[in-house]
């Protein structure tokens, strides 16, 4: 004999499979595995925001670990027999094009690239792009009126005697940053000229430091007069209060395009949710988490608000900057930096 349940307690049970958990948001489905292993570049401060976020939204805890660039370049080459993540995410795509050479990630291109230019994808289509920024120079205003100097609005000024010791940047081994930083001067001055004026500016910084985002704090709290990084961790400490102004050089600066990607054999069980995280960050949802986390970020996702005030690429003086040719060449020139200008022996944290 049949027994059917009552009709109430049918649409009861209907209703309980088709309620989100807590934590989960309406309209997403319950993931199969709730575990995400990620690699990120981007600074201590944003990344909670981000990943906070991602758990609300969808039940997927995100287990990370904080690398500037060229460490999680570094640790994803050497774990390429055995990796320990599934996913990389943050840094310049020069990171991404030298690690897709090496044969370190996995092709995915989210849907959400339709709402991105194509400028900023990737040709080989292997990873995707989350936020773009551009190279500047952040001045500790105070210093250069204490000093009755003018800030400097070209390359060329930074070379300057006046300028000894005062100058901030990272090491483009360690840092995705300043290896755009050095990229940007070979394809503005070529070669040769590049590593003569880079002799020159060595003599004025006063130490390299691992991470793109620690000079800008050097220069606000007027350990130095002046940093070399992206405009996004140079408005940082000015929409803090600090005494810093952004200068964009004149004869021109390079961009980075900020990227995620499946790293090539990470776990498994977390493939889905990589691509889920993926996606939802190049959503507007995820995107407008820029303006949550005070980052400065410029989304790449057309339909996204950003924070106001920040200044467009299409207003600042860059150069046509070929991202596919630094991440090609960039092993040879980090050796090259290493081998006539500082090798990564005394970096600073």
């Amino acid at each position: 004999m049949k027994h059917r349940l009552p009709l109430f307690l049918f649409v009861s049970i209907l209703l309980a499979a088709c309620t989100p958990k807590s934590g989960q948001s309406a309209g997403t489905a319950a993931p199969a595995y709730n575990q995400l292993t990620v690699y990120s570049a981007l600074p201590d401060q944003e990344i909670p925001t981000y990943f906070n976020a991602f758990e609300k939204d969808t039940g997927i805890h995100v287990n990370y670990v904080r690398l500037s660039a060229g460490e999680m370049m570094a640790r994803i080459s050497a774990e390429k027999n055995n990796p320990q993540a599934s996913l990389m995410h943050g840094g310049s795509s020069d990171t991404y094009v030298a690690a897709n050479k090496e044969g370190l990630l996995s092709p995915y291109q989210s849907s959400e690239l339709a709402n991105i230019p194509a400028q900023y994808h990737d040709a080989d289509g292997v990873w995707n792009p989350i936020y773009v920024g551009a190279i500047a120079f952040v001045c500790n205003t105070d210093w250069f009126k204490e000093n009755n100097l003018k800030m400097p609005t070209s390359w060329a000024d930074l070379v300057k005697p006046e300028f000894k010791g005062q100058v901030s940047m990272a090491h483009p081994a360690t840092s995705g940053t300043s290896y755009t930083v050095l990229a940007t001067l070979i394809q503005l001055f070529g070669e040769t000229e590049s590593w003569n004026y880079l002799k020159k500016l060595d003599a004025n910084v006063r130490q390299y430091t691992k991470a793109g985002a620690a000079p800008p704090q050097e220069a606000a709290l007027g350990e130095a007069a002046i940093a070399i990084t992206f405009s996004h961790d140079g408005l940082k400490p000015k929409m803090e209060g600090y005494p810093v102004e952004l200068v964009f050089p004149t004869e021109g600066t390079g961009y980075e395009v900020g990227g995620v990607a499946l790293i090539k054999n990470g776990f498994e069980k977390e493939q889905e949710n990589a691509k889920r995280f993926i996606d939802w960050f190049m959503s507007v949802r995820g995107q407008e988490l820029f303006i949550d986390a005070a980052s400065n970020r410029l989304p790449v996702n057309t339909k996204a608000k950003y924070t106001p005030g920040l200044v467009s690429l299409d207003d600042l003086p860059i150069i046509n900057y070929d991202a596919v040719w630094a991440g090609q060449n960039k092993a040879a020139f980090v050796a090259k930096f290493n081998d006539l200008i500082e090798n990564t022996s005394n970096l600073k944290e």
